[in-house]
């Protein structure tokens, strides 16, 4: 259970953005991409231990939903159609503050994989 509760939860009007601001001040831009690439979903965390899913492609991700799941977190729906997402309170703070390097971690995944944060052109 989280510490600190969101009093906001704003999409920027590109729905690239998604702020979060908690009863204790702090507050936090969290990208879409980041939000969809490190998402709390058993599709990119895998159902166990070193399953985890590095997700290729999504620089241009956006962001069409933000549901309340009870009062505890939110789902977040992306352009992707990937909406299974669970994201608690303690998770959107947990990216807010380590944010950036978990996203840096990311990277080197998939630099180390062959695989970038742009879409594979299809083939014509």
């Amino acid at each position: 259970m989280s510490e600190h509760w969101p009093t906001e939860l704003r999409v920027s009007k590109d729905r690239r953005c998604l702020t979060v601001a908690f009863d204790d001040g702090q507050r936090f831009g969290l990208s879409a991409e980041m939000l969809r690439v490190l998402s709390p979903s058993a599709e990119v965390q895998g159902h166990g231990p070193g399953q985890r899913v590095t997700v290729p492609g999504k620089r241009n991700v956006a962001i069409l939903a933000v549901t309340p799941t009870g009062n505890y977190a939110v789902r977040i729906g992306f352009d992707d159609l990937h909406d299974t997402g669970i994201y608690t309170w303690s998770y959107l703070r947990e990216l807010g503050e380590k944010g950036d390097e978990l996203f840096a971690a990311y990277e080197r995944e998939l630099t180390e994989k062959g695989m970038t944060r742009d879409r594979a052109e299809k083939p014509r």
